[in-house]
């Protein structure tokens, strides 16, 4: 049986053509140094530079390297997915192109996931170089994500990360769900998520491919996504069903109590104005089918879900 490689190291780039020599002899030295046998996936997102014919080059002097180049650019997410599905190591290591990322690292984030049981491990850059306008949106999204997913990490967004390989084979990466790897596999039940403090370098080559409030908004959205869709992406009735159980009952109430009034009003010749007259009255109706609808809703989301090839997909850590 051949045995399996210790890492995998999985690089995205884009237009980072200056680094990827240095970047790869790095990797080199460090796995070289400490005994690990490696590899390099570079997966090209559609390079508008010589990046891909710096790859091919360094494919040639080092065989460890593999190289993917899509066809234009698809985003981070889609590169990480293809790198994953081709990373063979046991532990399965990314960092980005731009050597700001230390691949100095490696060793102890391989360490943490062999020796002490970790699952996953989140790079923290305790201390950035990177401008103002992109360290303030970081942190409040940062702090967003750990009060929704309930993941301690200081940096969800630090592209230097270890994973478990069962991890990243167990996963789907896709639109912009790159930012919340840790949410993904803690909800696909790799719980033990670590943290580990790493050196952050200030970008020698290029331009920095951050979009700035953007990206934060954008961020901000998939974040809600994600946490609705794994908490009610199997069971839609519970939260479409709740609210439209609730407004109807609501709207029913009013209307029990507009149409009372009216009746006590006539039964004791008091002038009342005419039910149709009183806006209370559309509001509880508009209130009623709003929440038939929500109720349908629900119902068109478990007949959706019961008919979905993924319902009864589940992660079976081990048997005996």
């Amino acid at each position: 049986m051949e045995q399996r490689l210790n890492i995998s190291v999985v690089v995205p780039l884009y237009n980072e053509e200056e680094s990827l020599r240095e970047l790869v002899a790095w990797i080199d030295r460090v796995a070289t140094a400490s005994k690990l046998s490696y590899e390099v996936i570079m997966i090209d997102d559609g390079s508008s530079d010589g990046s891909w014919a710096e790859v091919e080059q360094l494919k040639g002097q080092y065989p460890a390297v593999k190289g993917i180049r899509f066809a234009r650019n698809y985003g981070k997410s889609a590169a990480l997915y293809c790198g994953f599905a081709e990373a063979e190591g046991e532990v399965v290591i990314t960092m980005d192109a731009d050597l700001q990322d230390s691949p100095d690292e490696i060793p102890e984030l391989y360490r943490m996931i062999m020796e002490e049981g970790y699952d996953l491990v989140s790079g923290w850059k305790k201390k950035r170089y990177d401008p103002a306008n992109k360290r303030l949106p970081s942190k409040f999204f940062n702090w967003t994500a750990r009060v929704v997913s309930g993941i301690k990490l200081h940096d969800f967004n630090c592209g230097l990360k270890a994973y478990r390989r069962r991890v990243v084979k167990s996963i789907e990466v896709y639109g912009e769900m790159h930012r919340y790897i840790p949410y993904l596999a803690k909800n696909a039940g790799f719980a033990n998520i670590g943290e580990k403090p790493v050196h952050h370098q200030a970008r020698q080559f290029g331009k920095s491919k951050f979009m700035g409030w953007n990206r934060f908004v954008n961020g901000y959205l998939d974040l809600l996504s994600l946490w609705f869709l794994n908490s009610f992406g199997l069971k839609p009735m519970h939260i479409f069903g709740f609210i439209g159980s609730l407004m109807f009952f609501l709207g029913f109430i009013a209307v029990l109590i507009v149409g009372g009034t009216k009746l006590y009003c006539l039964s004791m010749d008091i002038p009342h104005a005419r039910i149709t007259d009183m806006p209370y009255f559309y509001i509880a109706l508009t209130t009623m089918i709003l929440g038939t609808q929500l109720f349908v809703a629900g119902f068109l989301g478990e007949l959706i879900s019961r008919n979905s090839c993924e319902r009864n997909k589940y992660q079976i850590r081990t048997t005996v």
